[in-house]
């Protein structure tokens, strides 16, 4: 909407203003960001695009879990261990 209301304003600014008025959008910068990220995802300027960290944000927690299995399989072997090196009396 941005795009087309852009010629009929002397800025960008005005565009996204009006624009975010007849949104009933409260902030003209929420709008703002929401135009940045899109020209980002269009690949028009530079950055990191919704999808790319969508992905990042995904890696993150996969890494998270897998630091958290880990943690968990350490102390299992630690314990385990332990266990082996006591002495164990027969009955």
């Amino acid at each position: 909407m941005v795009a087309e209301v852009r010629p009929d304003h002397a800025t960008e600014w005005a565009a996204m203003k009006a624009v975010a008025s007849k949104l009933g959008i409260g902030s003209t910068e929420t709008l703002r960001k929401w135009v940045r990220q899109d020209q980002v995802d269009a690949g028009a300027r530079p950055g990191v695009s919704t999808e790319e960290s969508a992905e990042m944000k995904r890696l993150k927690n996969e890494n998270a879990e897998l630091r958290r299995a880990n943690d968990i399989l350490k102390a299992a072997a630690s314990f385990f261990a332990a266990e082996l090196d006591r002495p164990h009396t027969r009955s």
